[in-house]
């Protein structure tokens, strides 16, 4: 398996240096083709409204969106004019509202390898953003590589990568969904955090994992820690700055009783503190 179609995702203009940016240098340091889906986003939701005052707000948010969407895919034709010569890249800009977003993103999702995404959290992001990462995850079942601020390194594929493993199938998947970029790594560091005394693994916590990876070319070790820390994405963060990693590739949890799932606190944990980008899967 390789990355062959990467996808990003962009709701709004000053996300291009970054998503583009980023997901540019990595197809073509893999021979990959870059899709770009702009979407400007409708976000009234109207409940109640005076006789006739609701088709002027709906055609006000819809002017508003169009004109957002055409500002962002602007900036991203932009950010793809400064890539030297031979990257494949299309661009694809539409309108819509919130409530309609996540099946546009999950359609777009199920044939992409990889998504690249910039942090859902932070200054200016909206609803839309935690929107279109839960989307690509859990319905489009794609893994996402979620950005830090900082973007890329400079040598744009990882050297040092932590796999945070809790023998759950949304681990697994993630790590199977990985392997092309484990392959690549010089290191791949399998982390354990507390496992069960009672487990499956409970006499080698990680091993089998390990040498799973090992059997594919990855150079793998296991790393056992103890829960010293009041929560487990606490935990990783500090090994992940232990081990200067570049990467941290884990499952995506979540949870909902009205629609497949939302990030759960763990996932949202992490995603809020990494400082290296997160490859997560579903």
């Amino acid at each position: 398996m390789s990355y062959k179609s990467i996808l990003t995702v962009l709701t709004r203009a000053a996300d291009a240096q970054l998503a583009v940016g980023s997901a540019a240098r990595l197809a073509q340091t893999l021979d990959a083709h870059l899709d770009v889906l702009v979407l400007g986003v409708d976000r009234t939701q109207v409940g109640y409204a005076y006789i006739g005052s609701g088709a002027v707000m709906m055609q006000i948010a819809l002017d508003r969106a169009e004109a957002e969407a055409r500002e962002t895919e602007a900036a991203v034709k932009a950010e793809l004019a400064k890539r030297p010569p031979g990257l494949r890249a299309s661009v694809e800009a539409a309108v819509t509202q919130l409530g309609a977003l996540s099946d546009i993103v999950a359609q777009r999702a199920r044939f992409a390898d990889l998504v690249v995404l910039a942090r859902p959290y932070g200054e200016g992001k909206g609803a839309e953003s935690e929107a279109v990462i839960e989307a690509a995850m859990f319905e489009g079942k794609a893994p996402v590589l979620v950005l830090p601020e900082a973007g890329l390194g400079e040598a744009v594929l990882p050297k040092r990568v932590v796999v945070a493993w809790n023998q759950s199938a949304e681990a697994m998947t993630a790590t199977r969904m990985a392997l092309p970029m484990l392959k690549l790594a010089e290191t791949v560091d399998i982390t354990v955090v507390d496992p069960p005394q009672h487990g499956a693994e409970r006499s080698d916590p990680g091993g089998m994992l390990c040498q799973m990876l090992v059997r594919h070319g990855v150079h793998a070790e296991v790393s056992v820690l103890a829960r010293s820390l009041p929560r487990v994405s606490d935990v990783l963060a500090r090994h992940v700055m232990d081990q200067n990693a570049d990467m941290m590739v884990m499952g995506a949890y979540g949870h909902s009783r009205f629609r497949e799932a939302i990030l759960g606190g763990a996932t949202r944990n992490m995603l809020e503190k990494a400082e290296i980008p997160v490859l997560m899967a579903r």
